[in-house]
């Protein structure tokens, strides 16, 4: 299998002809939310119907066990501090693990109603922390625990971690899933996973306008994406926008053209820049994680 499928000229400048896809580990359930960790040469992600989150380290290759049980986590990232931020599907809610190793809680209801299953997150550069709510972990005991939405939404929301408010800033969702902020932060994109379970429902990213506020305004359909769905996704300092996919990976440029396609033996749940340069594509395919290096480079986290 070739590693890319050049479907438009422009993304042939973002592929090496000599690189190929990695198979890192495998035996995984459903593997989801991989993060970066640069000070310490690792990835970490969530093994989440194992109810476990694992390490790989870049030195040894070496995977271990981070946390188990991991309260069914999900989507993963690190805030300004270089803290883990974790959302937790049979917690229902989202964690912070401080650097002593303690977990604290961040937001586990709205208005005094529990939320639902968060999914993604993501730290924009003043420290609040933004994730969406679907009901896919409160949908079956495999991905959490079945119980019934108290919300009656899936809202996305804004949490500012100094005084502990939370705020929802779209809840015209489906099924709200991985989202992540343009190079300068004045755009916002958001996955909409609604196809899983509704055949008719939304398989597209959307991008909102974020105001100097906070809030997001001039929503509009950025993508739509198959076979599958838009699970998790990054963005690149070009704004390239690389997305899960029902065939691996698809990297849409910023007009919301299809330029190519990094080829998976498996459906993709999300992705992260990792590696000393941030050029190195991590995927987590349904069992297995893979990494690809690409010639650009993934925005810049702690």
């Amino acid at each position: 299998m070739e590693p890319f499928e050049i479907l438009d000229p422009r993304f042939r400048r973002y592929t090496i002809p000599i690189v190929f896809l990695e198979k890192l580990h495998s035996g995984m359930r459903w593997s989801e939310g991989p993060v970066w960790f640069a000070d310490h040469r690792c990835l970490i992600w969530s093994d989440l119907p194992s109810d476990r989150m694992l390490r790989w380290d870049e030195f040894t290759g070496a995977v271990t066990t981070f946390r188990s049980p991991s309260n069914f986590s999900n989507g993963n990232t690190r805030d300004r501090q270089g803290r883990l931020v974790t959302c937790e599907h049979r917690g229902r809610r989202v964690t912070r693990t401080e650097l002593n190793g303690e977990i604290t809680v961040l937001a586990d209801s709205y208005q005094g109603k529990r939320l639902n299953s968060p999914n993604d997150v993501v730290v924009r550069s003043d420290g609040t922390i933004w994730f969406t709510d679907p009901t896919y972990g409160i949908s079956a005991e495999y991905e959490g625990g079945k119980a019934e939405s108290e919300i009656g939404t899936c809202n996305v929301y804004c949490l500012n971690p100094l005084d502990g408010s939370l705020r929802v800033v779209a809840d015209d969702f489906s099924r709200p899933n991985g989202l992540a902020f343009s190079p300068d932060e004045k755009r916002l994109y958001i996955a909409d996973s609604g196809l899983w379970p509704d055949p008719q429902g939304p398989h597209h990213i959307r991008c909102f306008d974020v105001s100097d506020e906070g809030t997001l305004r001039n929503g509009r359909v950025f993508a739509e994406v198959s076979p599958g769905i838009p699970d998790g996704f990054r963005v690149d300092v070009e704004e390239n926008i690389w997305t899960s996919a029902g065939d691996g990976v698809q990297c849409f440029t910023m007009g919301g053209d299809l330029i190519g396609k990094i080829p998976v033996p498996e459906k993709v749940a999300n992705v992260c820049f990792g590696g000393p340069a941030r050029d190195r594509l991590f995927i987590c395919g349904h069992t297995s994680l893979y990494a690809i290096y690409i010639n650009t480079r993934g925005i810049q986290v702690p």
